[in-house]
């Protein structure tokens, strides 16, 4: 018996060793470009930089995953876990940085940092994201070695835990998840299903599936028979399979896009008068239905508000029978603020109000022990209330309307949440954000196509208005039917058809969140611990 278990022993290292150098290495300077080069194309396939090939703002799910089976080959070089963790806090640091660089300009151009200490804060915040996926790439390197047939699922697993973990915990910030990057393509027919998290698993598991498969052939030969059978099904799927909602009429809407500069915007001898006149005239002049503000488009509290301001467009919309969205501060020292849209329309007897539930960390309420960080910062920041999950939607002219302010339709499980009484579910979205602290940058598509998955996983239709871009309408299959020129001042005149029926993924997120995710990934990994090596 003992020399029985002394040769399984030998066996499973030996399978390990194998395991290990199934492929010719690479040098560690070589391994290296390779992760960063793989970052930065990770950071671009969500949104496209460049304005070439009218490619500008696309997401490209190609390059995405072949970027992924990029990280996953430099894994695979790894000799230790230590070096496997060394290339996933690289990539991941990189990728990162290279998403949401942007902030750069709101803490050095807008609140006064030095230039320096603004760049440290982004690469810092990235290096901190990147620990969830350093942890994943240790994990991989462990879990590898005990399961190679099984490697694809596995990285699958650990990364989509590190997207589920950036996402949600510590108030969540899952910008640029991988799964964004398949707005189109084979998998998104996948994601009324799944959503963006589990379109990220699947991109993850074809990835890691494509690099293994080329480099040795070594996996489980259903893998790449099921990866071909989900490709070939959402890339030629029946329309009858696609549709899970139905239209229930349409209404005309002018969405707001005053361009107020982000500089002056707060200050009263400037943007506060510029923004009260010009978003009044606009409401005073369109004839739509629906006419929809931008995040804090009247920057002033109503009682701070000129006598007479706010009569006189509650008069505006109920002359017209026409209802308003509008983005304003709420609250009083006493009772505390809100960030709000408040809505309008004559066929209420009291004021419509919405509160924004996932506030900004530093802009809407500050972390402990952070205070010092954001007393460096001119930024007019304070500790806002925070509104209820689920709030009841805006109902006008048959239409139930869900507004969400900035990024908080990057949290499509909290949406999900409005979903859970289907009579009563939104029949579209309307979101209202003021992306002026990042100037003309990149993160404008970026947040345009975090609406658009939105618009996917629910199939529901999303208006925008911004106060500097992008201002759109997004249909329920995640199409930009119009929208206006960015950092521009201007009103979008549209039609919306809302719609009604669930997807398998607003009902499943409405009543369990992202917990199946996290357990089915979770359970993955328990199953490969209780494998014998080897196997």
């Amino acid at each position: 018996m003992v020399q029985s278990l002394s040769r399984d022993a030998s066996h499973a290292l030996s399978l390990r060793s194998s395991v290990r150098n199934t492929a010719p290495t690479v040098g560690l300077r070589t391994n290296f470009t390779i992760v960063f080069i793989a970052a930065y194309a990770s950071s671009i396939s969500v949104s496209w930089p460049f304005n070439v090939f009218f490619l500008n703002g696309a997401s490209l799910w190609w390059l995405q995953i072949t970027a992924q089976a990029a990280l996953v080959f430099s894994a695979t070089q790894c000799r230790s876990s230590r070096q496997a963790g060394v290339v996933g806090i690289v990539f991941s640091s990189t990728w990162l940085s290279a998403t949401f660089w942007w902030l750069f300009i709101a803490m050095h151009t807008y609140a006064g940092l030095p230039m320096v200490v603004a760049a440290a804060a982004v690469a810092l915040l990235a290096a901190a994201l990147g620990l969830y996926y350093a942890a994943a790439m240790i994990g991989y390197w462990h879990l590898r070695q005990r399961s190679p047939r099984f490697a694809s699922v596995l990285f699958a697993a650990m990364w989509t835990v590190a997207e589920l973990a950036r996402g949600t915990w510590f108030t969540g910030f899952g910008w640029g998840a991988t799964g964004y990057a398949h707005l189109s393509g084979p998998l998104a027919f996948y994601i009324p299903v799944f959503g963006v998290y589990g379109i990220t698993a699947l991109a993850a598991w074809m990835a890691a599936l494509i690099s293994s498969w080329c480099r040795s052939g070594e996996q489980a030969m259903w893998q790449p028979a099921a990866a071909a059978a989900l490709l070939a099904l959402g890339a030629w799927a029946p329309a009858a399979l696609q549709n899970w909602t139905q239209p229930t009429g349409t209404l005309t809407v002018s969405l707001l896009q005053g361009n107020i500069p982000q500089d002056e915007k707060f200050e009263v001898g400037t943007g506060v008068g510029k923004a009260q006149q010009w978003y009044a005239e606009q409401l005073d002049a369109s004839n739509s239905s629906l006419v929809v503000l931008p995040e804090t488009a009247i920057p002033l509290l109503p009682q701070q508000l000129p006598i007479g301001y706010w009569e006189a467009l509650q008069h505006s919309t109920l002359a017209k029978n026409q209802a308003a969205l509008i983005g304003i501060p709420l609250g009083s020292y006493q009772q505390g603020y809100t960030n709000s849209v408040v809505g309008l329309h004559s066929a209420q007897s009291e004021v419509w109000q919405y509160d924004k539930h996932h506030l900004v960390p530093f802009g809407e309420f500050i972390p402990p022990f952070f205070k010092w960080f954001t007393q460096m910062m001119n930024i007019p920041l304070g500790d806002f209330n925070r509104g209820g999950l689920g709030q009841a939607s805006f109902e006008w002219k048959g239409q139930r309307i869900a507004p969400n302010i900035c990024y908080e339709d990057l949290f499509g499980e909290e949406l999900g949440a409005r979903f859970v009484d289907p009579p009563q579910a939104p029949t579209l979205f309307a979101n209202v954000s003021n992306l002026g602290w990042f100037g003309d940058s990149i993160a404008i598509d970026q947040h345009l196509n975090i609406s658009r998955m939105r618009a996917l996983e629910f199939q529901r239709p999303f208006v925008r208005a911004t106060n500097t871009g992008a201002t759109a309408i997004i249909d329920h299959e995640g199409r930009v039917t119009a929208a206006l020129p960015r950092m521009t001042s201007g009103v979008l005149n549209g039609e919306v058809q809302g719609r009604i029926g669930l997807t398998p993924y607003a009902w499943w997120v409405s009543r369990f969140g992202l917990w199946p995710l996290w357990i089915a990934a979770l359970t993955i990994v328990a199953l490969a611990l209780r494998t014998k090596p080897g196997k």
